[in-house]
């Protein structure tokens, strides 16, 4: 496993539509790994591996308490959605910062597993809001495009006067 790398808004690769996994083989299992430990170690609930530069449609989570249920979702599709609620959200790809976001409180996912397996679930709560933020990752999507232009020009220059602070390369815009 490997530790990898995550992109920060504005980064423009953040912006790629994600292709679909044409098959669940060893190299997807060991992204799936890759992409956990990177989630575990950022420390995040959720992670899309369009936040790693990999342009896949595959997603990891864990929103349990102790860390102790992640899960992995390949080529996922929501084919429902109920009840509308706003929380706050944050982003690995947009750290420090958190805001308020509205979005379906239930849905009904297809997806393949690690193993290839297809599954069908319903999801509530913070699995629902999780797995609908990451599944926005993979259609270029992050949660500041929810937000006004005014927010989302805000979060831009906090992020890129940070990162020249940091003395990192300031993201592209």
């Amino acid at each position: 496993m490997a530790l990898l790398k995550i992109l920060e808004y504005p980064d423009p690769r953040l912006r790629t539509r994600a292709a679909a996994v044409p098959e669940v083989d060893d190299r997807i299992r060991r992204l799936v790994a890759d992409l956990l430990e990177t989630m575990y170690a950022a420390p995040g609930v959720g992670l899309a591996a369009t936040q790693v530069d990999v342009h896949l449609r595959v997603i990891v989570m864990d929103v349990s308490e102790d860390r102790s249920q992640p899960m992995a979702l390949i080529n996922p599709e929501i084919i429902g959605r109920e009840d509308v609620g706003s929380g706050e959200e944050g982003c690995l790809s947009v750290p420090g910062v958190t805001e308020t976001v509205t979005r379906a409180r239930r849905i009904r996912v297809r997806a393949l597993d690690p193993r290839g397996k297809p599954l069908e679930f319903d999801a509530d709560g913070l699995l629902a809001v999780c797995i609908q933020h990451e599944m926005d990752h993979l259609e270029g999507k992050l949660f500041v495009d929810y937000l006004s232009e005014l927010k989302r020009q805000r979060i831009r220059k906090k992020l890129v006067k940070s990162a020249r602070r940091d003395g990192e390369r300031a993201p592209a815009i």
